[in-house]
């Protein structure tokens, strides 16, 4: 959304439990300083125990709470660019990365029902931005728009990273056909970045981050532009409309409900007949292989669909 307020989750969201919780030293690393300055780093791998730091901090500075997950296909598409415009804040920003499977008191306290779900704090209150994969053009206007409200609330403070943080690391340069993809998803243009993610696999078929990054850019494809109200009452309307039906899945799949695209695309596939129940079949292996083949709720779909096949 980019008409964020302060007090959109005021009184919705309950962040008490997470105050002033006991945490075990960190050995070599300069914590977030509750009143502002030196912090290890603009962008804090944030913990439950850890987390009361942060609301300590966003009384000085807004701070933008990344709610992701290592089988979230989106989230790696939406996570790297907030930590880009993130960092081009200079201290103005502080991001805190919170893993949802490592850390559920988190997760239960913004009461996220999909992720990647993105939530800034201004002086403690929560303020929503994201739910969902979006491109780093509107991520630049929210934070634009998340700068104004902290200002207007007195939250205009910065920070440094402190002598105890550490140097960012070196990353090898992109392949250039990956390098390629990467500025086209920036640029939002997602067919360019699918014909150079396929290019990379037609010159090296093992390329798994080709093969991972072309199947998280064709779900954004497919899903941008899409009206999720309209898609799901098309879908609705015509329950055994393929096309209508894949839609709505990749809407789940893109904001998180890995659960619900799955079972929307089994019971599809259970009630077709067997000549029309290829492109249900192809677009839940590539959701599978999306999600990853060791998720749980991808071992339990393929358990079902063998079932079916058989």
């Amino acid at each position: 959304m980019s008409d964020i307020s302060p007090a959109a989750l005021r009184g919705a969201v309950d962040l008490s439990s997470l105050r002033n919780r006991p945490q075990p030293p960190a050995s070599g690393e300069a914590p977030a300083a509750p009143g502002g300055g030196a912090v290890s780093d603009v962008v804090l791998d944030v913990t439950d125990a850890s987390f009361g730091e942060v609301l300590e901090l966003s009384r000085t500075v807004p701070v933008v709470v990344d709610l992701w997950a290592e089988w979230c296909g989106p989230c790696k598409q939406l996570s790297p660019i907030i930590e880009k415009v993130t960092r081009e804040q200079q201290g103005r920003v502080v991001l805190a990365k919170v893993d949802v499977d490592a850390n559920p008191q988190i997760a239960q306290a913004f009461r996220a029902q999909s992720i990647p779900m993105v939530i800034a704090l201004i002086a403690g209150q929560p303020v929503p931005m994201f739910t969902g994969a979006v491109p780093e053009e509107q991520v630049r206007e929210v934070f634009a728009r998340l700068l104004e409200v902290a200002a207007q609330n007195g939250v205009t403070g910065s920070v440094t990273p402190g002598e105890g943080g550490t140097a960012e690391p070196q990353e090898a340069p992109l392949p250039p056909l990956h390098a390629e993809a990467y500025q086209a998803i920036e640029d939002g243009d997602y067919a360019r970045a699918i014909a150079a993610y396929e290019k990379a696999l037609a010159e090296n078929p093992r390329d798994e981050d080709a093969k991972a990054g072309l199947g998280q850019v064709r779900l954004l494809h497919r899903v941008q532009g899409l009206d999720l109200q309209k898609t799901r009452e098309a879908a609705a309307a015509a329950p055994r409309d393929v096309q209508a039906q894949l839609a709505v899945a990749d809407l789940d799949l893109a904001g998180g409900h890995v659960e619900d695209a799955f079972a929307r695309l089994l019971d599809l596939f259970a009630e077709l007949p067997a000549g029309e129940r290829t492109p249900v079949r192809e677009r839940l292996v590539e959701m599978f292989d999306l999600v990853g083949s060791a998720d749980p709720r991808v071992t339990a779909a393929r358990t079902r669909l063998a079932s079916l096949l058989f």
